[in-house]
């Protein structure tokens, strides 16, 4: 019985000590980076630590630097806090964790942050061995080597926050160090960009510059390849036919107002030719030729008696006589007749200069210029 209350007195005595320590034995806190893990020299990074809302205090600790590295008050709503860090150097670079205080005791370390300052060396080279087309399911060799005689590799891919392959160096045949990483199965619906870097194990969290980008372009299998090349071509077939109807659409449009412009144009044309070839008649000789169609005499009767009263002196006009009616006659340099055939059978003749001088009498003036020659057209008809 006293072994019993004995034994009962230690559990207890034990138990009590622990109350604390697994009241204190909180969720660990969550530790990320931003913009991110991997920082070039001298730009800004800020390290957040989030716990619970009842943590009056957190602390950053760095793997091998006095602990606590750092301490800060939660931020509001109090579930977390951050932790700036102004320029990015080597002495930054490293390990570290993060933990929070409640009112009960101290919260379970958080996982590590490998914070990594790159540009400390000269950058890397990357290439695919043999090419950078890869089959789907197949593997690629990218090799990373250096001149400055690096003795660690690290291979990331775009898009992962974590180093994606880590590999020590070999010495190659020209004195470089490298090291060639093995990536595979590769599946064609994913992008793969891949970058290296260069560093020191003794300092594996200062890396040099990265390595230009090397890209690989992964093939499907043949039914995929055929799938492809059926919808490339139905998609091409689409995209031509829709340009050829394009441009015979534009080609009807355009034809259509070239004639609506050229028409009128024609009109014009050809009703000046029809004007011209009744209004003008070309003679084909300088002198008066007579062509054989009958005429009415009415015609030449009218022709007659038009010439008679064109001479014949008016009410107020007087003729200046400087001689004999023959002298008169003299006046008229020259006459003039061309008869072309027409289509009502009917010869123009046209008579010019002839010199009669008309005197106006009228009480104002004494004398008056002369009126312009007259030129008189007349239908001749030949019997």
């Amino acid at each position: 019985m006293i072994f019993t209350l004995t034994a009962l007195l230690c559990l207890g005595l034990s138990v009590g000590p622990r109350t604390p320590v697994q009241a204190g034995t909180l969720p660990k806190p969550t530790i990320w980076a931003e913009p991110g893990s991997v920082i070039l020299w001298w730009r800004p990074v800020t390290i957040w630590c989030q716990g619970t809302l009842e943590a009056q205090e957190y602390r950053l600790d760095k793997e091998g630097s006095v602990s606590p590295w750092d301490r800060q008050s939660p931020l509001e709503p109090g579930d977390k806090a951050k932790f700036s860090i102004t320029y990015m150097t080597e002495q930054y670079a490293g390990r570290y964790h993060c933990y929070y205080l409640i009112r009960t005791g101290w919260s379970e370390h958080s996982d590590p942050l490998e914070l990594v300052m790159t540009g400390a060396y000269n950058k890397p080279s990357l290439s695919a061995l043999p090419s950078p087309v890869v089959t789907s399911g197949g593997n690629v060799t990218l090799q990373c080597d250096s001149w400055w005689g690096s003795d660690r590799f690290i291979l990331t891919k775009e898009g992962e926050h974590q180093p994606s392959w880590i590999l020590d160096s070999q010495p190659d045949l020209d004195g470089q160090s490298q090291a060639l990483f093995t990536v595979g199965p590769m599946t064609p619906n994913h992008r793969w960009i891949f970058r290296c870097y260069g560093c020191n194990r003794n300092y594996p969290q200062v890396w040099s510059k990265p390595s230009d980008p090397v890209e690989l372009m992964v093939s499907g299998d043949s039914e995929d390849q055929l799938l492809h090349t059926e919808s490339g071509a139905q998609s091409g077939l689409t995209w031509y036919l829709k340009v050829l109807i394009g441009v015979l659409v534009a080609f009807v449009l355009l034809l259509s107002l070239l004639l609506l412009l050229l028409l009128p144009i024609r009109h014009r044309h050809q009703g000046k030719g029809k004007m011209s070839g009744a209004a003008d008649p070309q003679p084909k000789d300088g002198g008066l030729q007579i062509s054989s169609s009958p005429a009415v005499d009415a015609q030449e009767e009218t022709l007659s008696d038009a010439a008679v009263k064109d001479t014949q002196p008016e009410e107020g006009v007087q003729l200046h006589h400087q001689g004999t009616h023959d002298e008169d006659n003299k006046r008229v340099k020259y006459a003039q007749a061309a008869i072309s055939e027409a289509p009502q059978d009917v010869t123009y003749a046209q008579l010019n200069h002839l010199t009669l001088r008309r005197e106006m009498t009228s009480p104002s003036s004494q004398s008056e210029e002369p009126p312009a020659e007259p030129s008189v057209y007349a239908a001749l008809a030949i019997h």
